[in-house]
């Protein structure tokens, strides 16, 4: 059976009045921030390589003395058993990002291999900054540098030691 088109007509306009034209009663609305922060990607050079000089050891036995450089280029030999001499230089490098962020420095301690005797070793302790602060945006971005010390005996054999770190820079 069929309705005329009115009766079908006038049954929908109910149902939808009944169904569509009602607005919630228990609605509730809040609202939340959004923020983003855009930061340039960090652009790591080295500079300068660490060079701790030439350390000359004293005759006989003696304990432990430790040789360092500082950050700052400072050479320090700790016992009247060693001299130390030569041209020494702080490891330098230049971070480039956005500017006013904190950049986390990480440089793990290293082996230094003699080269005339590859059993020989030395652990070169880096002195890194924890962080640097970017007050440069971009080019020509922010210097800093890192030192180093070994320690070293009378059994320390002679010899030129060699070694290389990795310097991890991030956000």
């Amino acid at each position: 059976m069929r309705l005329p088109i009115a009766i079908a007509a006038q049954a929908f306009g109910i149902l939808t009045g009944l169904t569509g034209g009602c607005s919630p009663v228990l609605a509730a609305t809040q609202t939340a921030s959004v923020n983003a922060n855009a930061t340039k990607p960090l652009v790591l050079t080295k500079l300068q390589d660490l060079n701790l000089g030439t350390v000359t050891l004293a005759p006989g036995s003696w304990g432990n003395a430790t040789v360092s450089l500082s950050r700052a280029g400072v050479l320090s030999c700790s016992s009247a058993n060693l001299v130390c001499s030569g041209a020494t230089a702080a490891a330098k490098y230049n971070i480039q990002g956005s500017n006013r962020m904190t950049v986390r420095v990480s440089a793990p301690s290293v082996t230094m291999v003699n080269q005339s005797d590859t059993t020989k070793t030395l652990t070169l302790v880096t002195d890194a900054p924890a962080t640097v602060v970017l007050t440069s945006s971009g080019n020509p971005g922010d210097d800093f540098s890192i030192g180093g010390s070994v320690t070293v005996n009378s059994a320390t054999q002679a010899g030129v030691y060699v070694g290389t770190f990795a310097v991890t820079v991030d956000y």
